[in-house]
């Protein structure tokens, strides 16, 4: 009974600690959304700034990632149930909300929406555990092209969304970790994510 407990209390802390951790992503990112509102005063500035036109260029790549990612987790949500699938839909919900904030960052400074969605590579998931890698799969691209973006971003907003982004991103892959089956010790992110971590194996193709 005793160990029960224990074992309890630490999903519990567990889950708790995901969600304000997930919390402070979400403060930070509406944060960041503030600020982008102050950015469109100063007109069509990516047609004459070369350095507003280069941030609009980087951005509409994060902006297609971020859509392929929204994109794949209709996909996804549908074969999961109980808490993953409610933790898939929550994903699904904040990139959606990335899709917003990079589509308010390239309007603010000037420039058009031209990202698409890409057609993922790999066969529609058929599986609880092939709907998970998928997931992780694509936060994990999203992660890379926020890191990737960070460093040529020119303009302030653009500058402060990336890493907003990225923290988001990095979150989820850890969560994903946890339902593809792994304890909290081996789901916890690394100190410098990279976006190229590949998913754990399941416990039973462990050894």
């Amino acid at each position: 009974m005793l160990r029960a407990l224990l074992m309890g209390s630490k999903r519990a802390f567990a889950i708790s600690s995901r969600r304000r951790g997930l919390g402070r992503v979400v403060v930070l990112l509406g944060a960041v959304v503030l600020a982008l509102g102050g950015c469109g005063k100063s007109g069509h500035g990516a047609a004459t700034d070369s350095e507003k036109a280069g941030d609009v260029e980087i951005l509409n790549s994060m902006l297609g990632q971020e859509l392929t990612t929204v994109e794949a987790y209709r996909q996804v949500v549908p074969l999961l149930r109980g808490q993953a699938r409610v933790v898939a839909a929550q994903f699904s919900g904040q990139d959606q909300a990335h899709v917003d904030a990079l589509t308010k960052a390239i309007r603010g400074i000037g420039g058009e929406t031209d990202a698409e969605v890409a057609e993922l590579e790999e066969p529609a998931p058929k599986t609880r555990e092939d709907a998970l890698l998928l997931a992780y799969k694509m936060e994990n691209a999203s992660l890379s092209s926020a890191l990737d973006a960070n460093p040529h971003l020119e303009t302030t907003a653009p500058r402060m969304l990336a890493p907003a982004l990225a923290a988001s991103h990095a979150q989820h892959v850890a969560a994903l970790r946890q339902l593809l089956g792994v304890d909290l010790a081996a789901s916890m992110p690394d100190a410098y994510e990279t976006g190229e971590v590949p998913p754990p194996l399941p416990p039973r193709k462990r050894g």
